[in-house]
């Protein structure tokens, strides 16, 4: 009989698997590389895992889960006027310590253009964005129902973040958030 599945085994290799694809992304990961930087092997990641593709689909889950957790700490204040919320919102996501994980949305954006199948939460993922962005510009709603308002904010913010990451043009990509700021009105 096997060694039974050790679940904190598992935690702790999902965590450095997750800074790993954020250091270095998933364009050719392969699970040697992977192993070795982990200090274990091929073997038992996909004991604890099953599959490379059940592995990349933990490590993306991990990462989105601590990007989540991370907007939670910053909540931005309600009282604020919606284009300060905007550049605050701003500020955070495409602060340099957030790079890793702008550089992995786009990554996977990109690949499951192609390949969609291999990433069945992609759609999911953008979605629940539509909550969070609903309830902190809620007073740019049109009203309860409005997914209008939540997917041209992400649309924007999206847009500038992936100029940004291309480009490197803070100042532009600064100036541009501005001018979308100017643009909002409640």
């Amino acid at each position: 009989m096997g060694r039974p599945p050790d679940p904190a085994r598992r935690e702790r290799t999902l965590a450095r698997a997750t800074d790993y694809v954020l250091a270095h992304g998933l364009a050719g990961l392969s699970l040697r590389p992977l192993a070795a930087a982990l200090d274990t092997s091929p073997r038992m990641l996909l004991y604890d895992f099953g599959s490379k593709q059940e592995l990349v689909a933990a490590v993306l889950a991990e990462a989105r889960r601590r990007g989540a957790a991370r907007l939670a700490g910053n909540p931005l204040p309600q009282t604020a006027s919606a284009q300060e919320r905007l550049r605050g919102l701003w500020a955070w996501i495409s602060a340099p310590e957030r790079a890793p994980f702008v550089r992995l949305f786009f990554e996977v954006h990109a690949d499951g253009l192609a390949h969609p199948e291999n990433y069945p939460e992609q759609a999911r993922a953008i979605t629940d964005w539509f909550t969070t962005l609903g309830a902190t510009f809620h007073d740019l709603a049109t009203g309860p129902d409005d997914t209008v308002t939540p997917t041209l904010l992400m649309a924007v913010i999206r847009g500038l973040l992936f100029d940004l990451t291309t480009t490197g043009d803070r100042a532009r990509t600064d100036l541009a958030l501005e001018r979308f700021c100017a643009m909002v009105q409640p």
